[in-house]
């Protein structure tokens, strides 16, 4: 009953950020049957691969025909980002069995990071089976919103004209924005968003992403840390 208890009580953690995430999961359901794909095709990506923005990022080049070691690269750059949250959690996932380990690390999206933080953050311990709960909200609804996106994505003549192309940033800012009250937030923060404007300039997409994230994670480790009472905010 433990377990059971603390699996639903993941569900009930990752139910409100796995809808506010839903409409990416149509959003790129529409955007891979727009670039070629089929229903099949779209639903069986998101069912295997389960990457969010390096989907949106792999369908587009798929449609645009280039080269596949491209699209490996960009694929790469921009989930870079998930090596660092592995570094992340691996203190957490210590807790689990290997098999756990790896279905777990299957699941670590952006907003999963997210609340496996806050949880360990709020002084509650991660349980693979909380973990399990908040995982299978986003796995289930992303790709049953994959399926409705794909489904009815021809009758989207134009998403941009919706303003369905800013959702991902906006969503990627409410990430960020969870963790303001860590220490070095405003730095770390500032130096990451100056170096991806600069990277996107001169290098260009996707790699803009990466740039930014390794600036922010060298000005972190460069910062002295805070004590944990000037680091509390008043």
């Amino acid at each position: 009953m433990k377990e059971q208890g603390h699996f639903f009580a993941g569900i009930r953690s990752g139910l409100a950020p796995a809808l506010s995430a839903a409409p990416f999961g149509m959003l790129f359901g529409a955007v891979a049957v727009s670039q070629g794909q089929s229903i099949a095709e779209a639903s069986l990506m998101s069912l295997s691969i389960f990457a969010g923005a390096s989907q949106l990022v792999g369908v587009e080049l798929f449609g645009q025909h280039v080269a596949a070691w491209m699209i490996v690269a960009s694929i790469l750059a921009v989930n870079f980002r998930h090596v660092l949250y592995s570094a992340a959690v691996t203190p957490i996932f210590k807790r689990f069995s290997a098999p756990q380990r790896f279905l777990s690390f299957f699941f670590l999206t952006d907003p999963q990071f997210a609340e496996t933080l806050k949880r360990e953050d709020g002084g509650t311990p991660v349980t693979f089976a909380w973990y399990m709960g908040v995982a299978l909200c986003f796995y289930l609804l992303w790709n049953a919103m994959t399926l409705v996106g794909a489904t009815i994505g021809g009758l989207i003549a134009n998403p941009e004209a919706l303003g369905l192309d800013v959702l991902l940033p906006v969503y990627f800012l409410n990430i960020v924005v969870g963790f303001r009250h860590r220490a070095n937030y405003i730095p770390v923060v500032a130096i990451s968003a100056v170096s991806s404007i600069i990277a996107y300039v001169t290098i260009g997409s996707p790699w803009h992403v990466s740039a930014g994230a390794l600036a922010g994670i060298l000005l972190a480790a460069a910062l002295p840390p805070k004590k944990p009472a000037e680091a509390e905010q008043p």
